[in-house]
């Protein structure tokens, strides 16, 4: 596919200048949310949506080389560790999110020390949620011994990145095994997702599925098949399995099929109450730089399919959800939901991170983090 490489440059530049005004609008503030005020919330640091703010300033300062982001990002994996001696019921299977925007990505761009001690400790976290009688990785905490989620394909590229650098295969098989379960259980033939399934805990056996933050159990949540098709891929890309890579395309063929005229879909697919209809930029976002990533892995002759409706995507985000005319926002895209019962039409600080990342991309960005 031909990209206008002026257009995305430029949106770079743009992207620039209001990650500067950011820096200077957060500061210490841990951001999740902003409503229509257009301030970011400032929520607890062990939250798990923690890494994406340092996340986006980690990669504005890879392909701007400025040192104002560099310095914002540094500290946030020390912030994080901390929470491995206190107590808290937040830290969960999504320390992928928090730990490999941060720690992983600060290691790879700096070689800091630190930074891989704390990623390879957020892994052997992350592998001992493990439950090997039903082969897969427990989502939450408290009494869901047996939940799994979508969400987690993402997390488990921490585990992988932890068997490259350590040379310990045992990550990886864990990764592997939990893919294969979500895929078994967790991926309809049509390619549509599920959120939540759960299983027994004791035996293993699987016991239903629950629509989560969906419509419901039959439906389909947009940013659950986000996270199932960029997981997907990535496991793939790890692994060299076939399986995973069609799985990731089933899933990709549902999610474009499934977008409405403007590219940017609804919180859920399968919605039969038209007043719930809330669009999800975020979803977008996460969608969008995984379909180039599947572009990048595919042969030549599918290439076009997936990074022209990234593209499409893309291009729909910046000019119809950004808030390129709103200076005083602190946030860069609009239009995020959460579920259909909270965060409802509002900015994401995970929309934002992806939108970034997958603009990066498209200006050659190399350095994965997922």
């Amino acid at each position: 596919m031909s990209l206008d490489t002026a257009y995305w440059q430029e949106i770079l530049n743009r992207l620039d200048a209001k990650a500067e005004q950011m820096v200077a609008q957060i500061g210490d503030k841990c951001p999740h949310f902003a409503g229509e005020d257009g301030k970011f919330d400032d929520i607890g640091s062990d939250w798990w949506t923690t890494g994406f703010w340092p996340g986006l300033l980690w990669i504005m300062h890879e392909m701007t080389g400025k040192d104002l982001y560099k310095k914002a990002a540094w500290h946030w994996d020390g912030t994080l560790e901390e929470w491995f001696v206190k107590p808290t019921v937040e830290l969960h299977h999504d320390v992928g999110f928090q730990f490999l925007p941060t720690a992983v990505i600060k290691h790879t761009l700096t070689g800091d020390e630190d930074g891989l001690r704390r990623g390879i400790e957020a892994a052997n976290f992350l592998a001992a949620r493990y439950n090997p009688v039903g082969k897969f990785i427990r989502a939450w905490n408290e009494d869901k011994y047996g939940w799994v989620i979508i969400d987690c394909m993402l997390n488990i590229s921490l585990l992988f990145w932890a068997s490259k650098v350590t040379g310990d295969p045992r990550y990886k098989h864990i990764a592997v095994s939990h893919a294969e379960t979500t895929m078994q259980y967790g991926i309809r033939e049509d390619g549509s997702t599920k959120h939540i399934i759960s299983f027994d805990a004791e035996t293993g056996a699987y016991l239903e599925n629950f629509g989560g933050q969906g419509y419901s159990p039959e439906s389909c949540w947009s940013r659950g098949a986000a996270w199932g098709l960029y997981g997907f891929v990535n496991t793939y890309r790890h692994t060299g399995d076939e399986r995973f890579l069609n799985t990731a395309k089933r899933i990709a063929h549902y999610f474009i099929s499934a977008l409405p005229e403007d590219q940017i879909p609804y919180w859920d697919f399968r919605l039969e109450d038209d007043k719930r209809l809330y669009r999800d930029s975020s979803a977008a976002a996460i969608a969008a730089s995984g379909l180039l990533e599947l572009a990048d892995i595919v042969p030549l002759g599918e290439k076009n399919l997936y990074a022209r409706a990234a593209e499409r995507i893309l291009r729909s985000l910046t000019e119809n959800y950004t808030t390129w005319a709103q200076p005083e926002h602190e946030a860069i895209l609009l239009h995020g939901t959460g579920s259909g019962d909270s965060f409802i039409d509002v900015s994401l600080i995970y929309g934002d991170y992806y939108y970034v990342e997958a603009v990066a991309k498209l200006n050659g960005w190399k350095h994965r983090i997922f």
